[in-house]
């Protein structure tokens, strides 16, 4: 899978851009606030309909434009198709083949994408929300379905708070609607950590080994997902419904009183160990940022396992952020399997031959350059 050609219009700093790439590895490079970063940003976007950078789709619209549009030709199983994607102020139209989807989520996972960027660092010893937006990005690149599961969760819990406020101040109302919300819920959040439960295992069987072999066979990473409800990995999912039920009855009157809703998917979270301790509160910033590479590079293996091909990865600035050894393991790792994007300040002192026959490309105020 890659990407052969991408043309943007009014998007961030570009006015119109076309471009061509290698199949293999393209570096981009440019002093920041160039559009380096808005390149990869639209690559991103083209997979997954939305940026990695803000939630505020109109941020990625030129402020002087009435939309903006990115357009890809990629090849995905030896065949070449199109794919858009239109921001405006009125929402947003992805095409699939020239055909456009009635839902986001029918589009996202057309196009496979792993980004690495300096803040994915932040994946361990981050907030729990990172590490969600991380498992559930991921999962709905080889699950599209998830996106709508994960998607109606959000909708319902925003209903089911809204009222919860409502009851805190009427404690004394109707609460059939209540248990309308609570059931709706309920099915969404026991299929949502159902399929986190089966992600991580896939994730947990990649990354490890391949922690074990930047750490030299030192250290074992292990994963666990800690949820909100006492649920398991060895459950299946009407036991896990069954247990939700169980929850959602025992704590009604609780989240009437603090009007919001205390459990669920939306407050679960990944523990990552080395050796067995937490390496989140335990482990030294080598261990987090081995975890944090582990961790990309065992999607990349698990998307590979999962759809047949491998994904594109976008390195955005993240190079300079790792030791010789660490950006040496990365570049070996994928040289000659993974179509990659590089975006740096300079290639000077990163010294590996996976980048002796990249394409180059110098980005300056909007405007990119094919270095000959």
């Amino acid at each position: 899978m890659y990407i052969h050609e991408l043309s943007l219009r009014s998007f961030r700093n570009y006015d119109q851009l076309s471009l061509t790439f290698d199949h293999k590895i393209n570096v981009i490079i440019g002093e920041n606030a160039q559009g380096k970063t808005n390149l990869m940003e639209a690559i991103y976007a083209l997979a997954f309909t939305k940026s990695h950078r803000t939630p505020r789709d109109k941020e990625l619209i030129q402020w002087d434009a009435e939309y903006g549009k990115i357009k890809g030709s990629i090849f995905k199983r030896n065949r070449r198709f199109p794919l858009e994607i239109v921001i405006s102020t009125k929402g947003k139209k992805a095409k699939l083949n020239h055909i456009e989807q009635k839902r986001l989520s029918d589009y996202i996972g057309a196009l496979n994408v792993v980004m690495f960027a300096p803040e994915d660092l932040n994946l361990v010893k981050g907030s729990p929300q990172v590490r969600r937006r991380f498992i559930d990005m991921e999962i709905g690149q080889i699950q599209p379905t998830y996106i709508y599961h994960l998607g109606q969760y959000q909708k319902i819990l925003r209903q089911r708070n809204h009222l919860l406020k409502d009851l805190q101040r009427k404690p004394h109302a109707d609460r059939t609607m209540l248990g309308v919300l609570t059931d709706q819920l309920m099915e969404h959040a026991a299929t949502i950590v159902d399929r986190r439960f089966k992600f991580m295992q896939l994730l947990r069987s990649w990354a490890t080994p391949i922690h074990e072999g930047i750490s030299r066979k030192l250290e074992k990473l292990d994963i666990s997902y800690n949820a909100s409800v006492k649920v398991s990995e060895d459950m299946n999912l009407d036991t896990i419904k069954k247990i939700y039920m169980e929850k959602f009855s025992e704590i009604e009157t609780k989240e009437i009183e603090r009007g919001t809703t205390l459990a669920g998917p939306h407050r679960d979270d990944l523990i990552f160990y080395v050796n067995g301790k937490d390496v989140q509160t335990y482990g030294s910033q080598g261990q987090q940022r081995t975890t944090a590479l582990s961790l990309k590079l065992a999607e990349i293996e698990l998307i590979h396992s999962e759809v047949g091909e491998y994904p594109i990865l976008l390195l955005d600035d993240v190079l300079s952020e790792l030791d010789d050894y660490r950006q040496s393991h990365l570049l070996h790792t994928i040289q000659g399997k993974v179509q990659t994007f590089v975006s740096t300040t300079s290639i000077d002192g990163i010294e590996h031959e996976a980048l002796e026959h990249a394409e180059i490309f110098h980005v300056r105020e909007g405007t990119i350059e094919v270095e000959k």
